[in-house]
C-alpha cells in the first residue's frame, strides 16, 4: 500500500522534500497533501499534482506520515490543531523543527505515537542536504523509511538525539559558515587582480573540488592539505597567515555559539 504523506507548513524545506520524494519516485504527487494557510502560494505544485490545502487536521485524518515543518514558534498551535486527528496506531511523525525534542511532540500528541526528529539543512533544495534523523521510539522499520525519504534529497546520518542541537550547529547552521569562507576567499581573490564574477566562480569550484575529494577519498583533511603544502611554500605561509588570525578557531567558536542558541529556540510558552 502507497503510503499517503501530509508536510504541515509547506516552506523551503517541506517543499524541497516533496519535489525529493517524487523526482525519486519515493511517492507520487497525488500521494503528498501540502499545507499553508494562504494556498496561493502553492498553485504551482497543485498544478504539478499535489494535494493543497489549509486544513492540517483533514490533512492528518487522510494521512499515515505526518511531516511537521512550520516555525519553532507555530509548533504547540499546530500541535494543538492536529492533536484529535493523530492515530497512534496509524501516524508516523516526523519533525523537521529545530529545537523540539521528541519528548515535547508527544506530549502534546500522546506518548505513544512515534516521532522521528529529523535535521536538514537548505542544501536540501538541490538534493545536496546533509540530514542527520534521531527518534527515541520509532520502529526499526520506520527509521529506515525516514532514511529512504530523506535520501532522495542528500545524505543521511542517523545519531542520539541529544546531539541535535549539535548537528543542528554543524550541519544547518554550517551551510552559512562554509558559504561565508567562499564569499571571503572570493574577496580575496579581487584584491589579488581577479574580476568578481571571475573570484567567486573561482571559490565556489575550488570549494566544491576540495569537499568532493574528501567525499570520493575518503581521506582526512589534513592529508589533502599535505598533498598541496610544500617546504617554506606559498600554501604553508597563507594557511599559516590565516590560523595566526584564527581561522580554524572562530569557526569552532562560531559552532559551539550556534550549538547554544539552536537549543533555545523552542520554549513550551510558544
Amino acid at each position: 500500500m502507497t503510503k499517503k504523506i501530509a508536510i504541515i507548513g509547506s516552506g523551503n524545506i517541506g517543499l524541497s522534500l516533496a519535489k525529493g520524494l517524487v523526482k525519486a519516485n519515493f511517492a507520487q504527487a497525488a500521494d503528498i497533501t501540502l499545507t499553508r494557510r494562504n494556498t496561493e502560494h502553492l498553485k504551482s505544485f497543485a498544478e504539478a499534482g499535489f494535494t493543497v490545502s489549509n486544513n492540517n487536521k483533514q490533512a492528518v485524518v487522510d494521512a499515515d506520515v505526518v511531516i511537521l515543518a512550520v516555525l519553532p514558534q507555530q509548533l504547540n498551535t499546530v500541535l494543538d490543531e492536529i492533536q484529535t486527528s493523530v492515530v497512534t496506531a496509524k501516524h508516523l511523525v516526523i519533525s523537521v523543527i529545530s529545537g523540539v525534542s521528541c519528548a515535547a511532540v508527544r506530549e502534546k500528541l500522546g506518548n505513544h505515537v512515534e516521532v522521528v526528529r529529523v535535521m536538514p539543512n537548505t542544501a536540501i533544495a538541490i538534493g545536496q542536504s546533509m540530514t542527520c534523523i534521531a527518534s527515541d521510539n520509532a520502529s526499526v522499520e520506520n527509521i529506515a523509511d525516514v532514511t529512504k525519504m530523506f535520501e532522495t534529497v542528500g545524505s543521511v546520518v542517523k545519531i542520539n538525539e541529544d546531539l541535535m542541537t549539535s548537528a543542528t550547529a554543524l550541519c544547518a547552521c554550517g551551510i552559512a559558515f562554509f558559504l561565508r569562507a567562499i564569499r571571503a576567499a572570493s574577496q580575496g581573490g579581487v584584491e589579488i587582480g581577479f574580476h568578481a564574477d571571475e573570484a567567486l566562480k573561482m571559490a565556489v569550484q575550488t570549494a566544491k573540488g576540495a569537499a568532493d575529494l574528501l567525499l570520493l577519498h575518503g581521506t582526512h583533511p589534513e592529508s589533502e592539505i599535505d598533498k598541496v603544502t610544500s617546504p617554506k611554500g606559498c600554501t604553508i605561509a597563507g594557511l599559516n597567515e590565516m590560523e595566526h588570525n584564527g581561522f580554524s578557531s572562530s569557526l569552532i567558536k562560531g559552532i559551539k555559539l550556534s550549538a547554544l542558541k539552536a537549543g533555545n529556540l523552542y520554549t513550551k510558552e510558544g
